[in-house]
């Protein structure tokens, strides 16, 4: 298994390009998470909400939110690398998301994270590109593969 990478500088970030970074511990997806998500968004579709009409549903269980799984990236990439040395990281979008296979309600899940590539920008920041792959225990295909970009100032 890979070790967490620590990025230190901006040099450090351009550097690593095309490096495989890490892969999560496990994380339950709890009918609770879902529920509190569904909350949050205001999004109560029966496939993720009803417990009993789920098991007839076309998935034999209320499944995650695909804007869930997408939602933990944060959380679960935060094991896999670590950007030190810089005065802001933001959030500058996503290049491509695609939800490949559903999370069911009880899966546990972990993130696989690459840095397709990080390019230096004028104003002494580093725009980087994450490949995140989020993975179902015993499960072949993965739930998403997202491609989100991030900028750092240094």
């Amino acid at each position: 298994m890979l070790r967490m990478r620590v990025f230190t500088d901006a040099d450090d970030l351009v550097a690593a390009s095309g490096s495989e970074l890490g892969v999560s511990a496990w994380l339950l997806i709890s009918q609770d998470r879902v529920s509190r998500f569904a909350d949050a968004t205001g999004d109560h579709q029966w496939i993720h909400v009803d417990t009993e009409r789920a098991k007839d549903g076309p998935f034999g269980a209320t499944i995650a939110h695909g804007y869930l799984t997408l939602s933990l990236i944060p959380a679960l990439a935060a094991e896999n690398y670590r950007v030190e040395g810089a005065r802001m990281g933001i959030n500058y979008g996503l290049d491509k998301v695609r939800f490949i296979t559903p999370v069911r309600v009880g899966s546990r899940v972990r993130a696989h994270t690459e840095l397709l590539k990080a390019e230096a920008l004028a104003d002494a920041g580093v725009q980087a590109v994450w490949r995140t792959t989020i993975e179902i225990e015993g499960v072949e295909r993965p739930a998403c593969v997202a491609d989100s970009v991030t900028r750092h100032h240094f």
